[in-house]
């Protein structure tokens, strides 16, 4: 049995007595007869289940997508969430290509969706499918042990077009490197005011000096603003903290895949 609601149509199990599935399709009218299962979609008869392919509805494709969330011992901890791991059948014969993409993750301690993993990042190890948890690119997140500052600029030049060369008074030190992401903001008696603006992206490092290429919507600091940069959100991922996360895995598949289950590696927060 279907029910058609208002954002998708779920599904009734009488062995499971509950609604396992949600599809995308929005009939106009369902019925169940002669052992196949019909619907109308503006004005044409349409009946499913009739051919291999998944996802695919009044010729319309779609994705498959499971939202759950990890919550042991809910109110007893604060959780680091390190990584992720699954077991699922493969698409086609391509058995080194994860099925399963991770779309969305987020705890009740982070605002939006500051998570997100490809394909490309699953590696199969002893028949699971495994990562760590990533962070969205160009995610920025000023509290983060990735984000460093090093100080008011004393001079700004063009040295070639394109490109911005900030000067300082004093070394900028060996952690900032190639690709870091570099924002500027002013100060007002010694305090950042406002939210820092991103100028670039650091090409070269020498002394007290950086190179940032001016790339658009950036915009270059202007001499005694203060200067501070972020690491590569996605390679700099330390986990997600919070008393649980919710993730969401998508395939675009249209062959039939199996989930068989989700895990992750988790700790005690300790700040």
């Amino acid at each position: 049995m279907a029910l058609n609601c208002v954002n998708s149509t779920v599904s009734y199990s009488d062995e499971a007595k509950g609604f396992p599935s949600f599809y995308s399709y929005h009939p106009e009218y369902m019925i169940g007869m002669n052992s196949f299962f019909y619907s109308f979609s503006g004005g044409n008869l349409w009946r499913h289940n009739t051919n291999e392919t998944r996802n695919n509805f009044y010729g319309t494709q779609y994705n498959s997508t499971i939202t759950s969330v990890f919550n042991p011992q809910p109110t007893l901890a604060i959780k680091l969430f390190k990584t992720m791991s699954y077991e699922s059948t493969t698409e086609s014969a391509d058995t080194t290509q994860a099925a399963w993409k991770c779309v969305s993750l987020k705890t009740d301690l982070t605002d939006g969706n500051p998570g997100s993993m490809l394909e490309t990042y699953f590696v199969q190890k002893e028949g699971e499918w495994f990562s760590f948890l990533r962070s969205n690119s160009g995610t920025v997140n000023w509290k983060a042990r990735s984000a460093n500052g090093i100080g008011s600029c004393t001079a700004v030049s063009v040295p070639t077009s394109g490109f911005t060369l900030i000067t300082f008074t004093v070394s900028v030190g060996s952690i900032i490197s190639i690709g870091d992401s570099v924002f500027a903001a002013t100060l007002v008696s010694g305090v950042v005011s406002g939210v820092p603006i991103l100028a670039g992206t650091v090409t070269s490092v020498s002394g007290s000096n950086i190179t940032i290429a001016d790339t658009s919507p950036a915009a270059p600091p202007t001499v005694g603003q203060y200067v501070m940069y972020i690491k590569n959100a996605v390679a700099e991922s330390h986990g997600a903290r919070g008393y649980y996360l919710e993730f969401k895995l998508e395939n675009n598949s249209t062959s039939p895949i199996e989930l068989f289950s989700v895990g992750s590696s988790i700790m005690k927060s300790n700040p």
